[in-house]
């Protein structure tokens, strides 16, 4: 399965949830994402049938190595790319919107090219 836009959003929701609340549900995730519980459910099946995630007997949801792999990945484009827009000026708000539509479409040459211009020019401050 190609992960699209809305997987991986899911995937970055559940690594976010899990370091702030430790144990992850669905409406956990429907009200982080302002989304209806059925939504998330049919998401969550295509998550565990493709091998992201697993759901525990009690309903909590965890990733497996795949799911980490891409949520770090997306979350890590995230910052960085959000931090990187606020530091050009860009309202916070805006940046992390900005961000969020990005870090899905920029290609990995790309991204590693921003991470090293943002980090050669933290080494001149």
């Amino acid at each position: 399965m190609t992960l699209n836009e809305s997987m991986e959003n899911y995937l970055e929701t559940i690594l976010i949830l899990n370091h702030r609340l430790g144990n992850v549900r669905s409406v956990d995730i429907a009200n982080e994402m302002n989304f209806k519980k059925p939504s998330v459910s049919v998401a969550m099946k295509n998550l565990r049938e493709n091998g992201y995630i697993t759901v525990s007997d009690g309903g909590h949801i965890h990733l497996t190595d795949a799911g980490l792999e891409v949520a770090e990945m997306i979350y890590e484009r995230h910052t960085t790319l959000s931090n990187w827009l606020v530091m050009l000026g860009v309202d916070p708000k805006v940046a992390a919107q900005d961000a969020c539509r990005i870090e899905h479409d920029v290609s990995q040459e790309s991204f590693e090219a921003i991470k090293r211009h943002i980090n050669a020019g933290s080494r001149r401050s």
